[in-house]
């Protein structure tokens, strides 16, 4: 979910909380020495003649560090969602009958990070690369990144897979043609996992 996708009421919620978490006293640790501290001034004051009063504070002051620790802890546990995550499994074309992959793309706020791992795909050099395409419905493709081998592959794409589900990876060799020479290795379509 984008920031765009929240109502004002989320979005004032996340900045209260951003607001608070932002506050240097939610981060600061009471001293070590605090709860020593409090007994001593408790005893220290029981045979004065502001016993109660001074009692009243120390108690006082003992349940504000304690609400302050419970702060620190409930602030330390908000947690974030589940990033949004699709997968596909790729296999192999005519081109290269025993490759196979697999990817997974996260949502970030950068786009999407898309992690490939290929097997069965030799290394290209020397001009020769492979290209990695997500492809829309209409057939429209959008280029994620050139590799030379598919061992531990991260790519990045500015259009996610619920508009451009298809995701292949073509033979190319730097010509100058920036479109797709055709020659698809691997193919698959990305779900939502």
């Amino acid at each position: 979910m984008s920031h765009d996708d929240l109502t004002s009421a989320e979005r004032a919620e996340i900045e209260r909380v951003h607001g608070v978490l932002a506050d240097r006293a939610v981060w600061a640790e009471p001293s070590p020495d605090l709860q020593e501290r409090v007994v001593a001034a408790i005893a220290e004051e029981a045979g004065a003649g502001r016993r109660r009063r001074r009692i009243r504070y120390s108690l006082v002051a003992a349940a504000a560090a304690g609400f302050l620790a419970a702060g620190v802890t409930v602030g330390l546990q908000v947690t974030r969602d589940e990033p949004v995550q699709f997968a596909a499994s790729l296999t192999g074309t005519r081109l290269a009958p025993d490759a196979d992959g697999n990817v997974t793309l996260t949502k970030t706020d950068s786009g999407w990070k898309i992690e490939l791992h290929a097997t069965g795909l030799p290394r290209r050099s020397d001009g020769e690369f492979y290209q990695a395409w997500l492809k829309g419905d209409t057939g429209l493709l959008v280029p994620i990144g050139t590799f030379n081998e598919g061992t531990d592959v991260t790519l990045w794409s500015g259009v996610g897979p619920t508009t451009f589900p298809t995701l292949s990876i073509t033979k190319e060799v730097a010509d100058g043609n920036q479109a797709s020479s055709g020659q698809v290795v691997l193919i698959g379509k990305a779900n939502e996992s």
